[in-house]
């Protein structure tokens, strides 16, 4: 006869007594007595048409035939294992590990984390933030943000966001070097940016390609204060050190607060670099699926 699901705890008796070489062993890890180990035995054997143990008087021994089906039934499990391991390596829960430009994951990811871990309480975020493109051969990294005026070459790459820039600093900054509405008053005041904006050695790119953009070349870029990333310069401009080339993405919150102004709010302009999601290829992990479509979410919802 074939055998079917009613052999299967039969089968799983006669596993543990072929892994014992004993009856009475198999009856202690199955919480039943020798006899019952016995007769359930008995019972697969005559089901089977032939003998699985030769019986001694205070051993046993498989047969040949009981040779074949423990070996069969051990490759099964060891299958079965294998199986049971890939869908758990696949299940949305585990470590991710995310990296980040430092301050688009000061002011725009970590506030929102809140959100993917309610909806995904099972996976464990790790966020590391760098201004260098990360080497993914190299890190244990599943995915990366970057700010660029182009994706990178060789990795899978898919735009997040768009971004514009706007000079930005507190009222009171504003209305000590009377800059409403007056650029040119910028002349005066002390120049906050993000020596790292778009490479290594950014300086005063970004001021001084929104000074081009609205005809105002002349204008000199030489006080100053340089940081390495764009949110400390936003910080500054709170406590009114300066006027800060502001970031539109990351600085809504800090305009609803009133915590700055924008003192040329007409003069905001593309400034032609983006967000990118960046992962080695294309062949998601259902966490990386998952936290890339709540990103796609996030950004969505900007």
């Amino acid at each position: 006869m074939l055998l079917n699901g009613y052999q299967l705890s039969k089968l799983h008796t006669f596993e543990v007594a072929a892994r014992y070489l004993s009856f009475s062993m198999a009856a202690e890890e199955l919480s039943l007595s020798p006899s019952a180990i016995s007769h359930r035995i008995a019972g697969l054997e005559e089901e089977l048409g032939f003998k699985l143990f030769e019986r001694f008087h205070r051993r046993i021994k498989l047969t040949s035939e009981g040779e074949r089906i423990y070996t069969a039934l051990q490759s099964s499990l060891a299958l079965i294992n294998q199986e049971v391991a890939e869908i758990r390596n696949n299940e949305i829960s585990g470590a991710l590990t995310v990296y980040s430009r430092p301050s688009i994951a000061q002011c725009w990811l970590v506030p929102k984390l809140a959100d993917f871990h309610r909806r995904h309480p099972s996976i464990t975020l790790d966020i590391l933030t760098g201004n260098e493109n990360i080497n993914f051969s190299n890190y244990n990294i599943d995915l990366a943000i970057y700010y660029d005026n182009q994706p990178p070459e060789g990795l899978n790459c898919e735009p997040l966001m768009s971004e514009s820039i706007v000079p930005v600093c507190s009222r009171e900054y504003a209305e000590q070097h009377e800059l409403f509405d007056n650029p040119s008053a910028l002349q005066n005041c002390t120049l906050l940016h993000d020596k790292q904006a778009w490479d290594y050695r950014s300086g005063f790119d970004e001021w001084q390609f929104w000074f081009r953009a609205f005809g105002l070349e002349n204008m000199e870029c030489h006080a100053g204060i340089g940081f390495d990333r764009s949110d400390l310069s936003i910080v500054a401009a709170i406590h009114h050190a300066g006027v800060a080339m502001g970031r539109s993405t990351l600085i809504g919150k800090r305009l609803q607060s009133g915590e700055l102004v924008k003192p040329f709010p007409e003069l905001e302009i593309d400034c032609q670099h983006n967000y990118y999601l960046v992962t080695p290829n294309r062949d998601y992990n259902p966490r990386v699926k998952v936290f890339v479509e709540w990103l796609r979410d996030m950004s969505g919802a900007c």
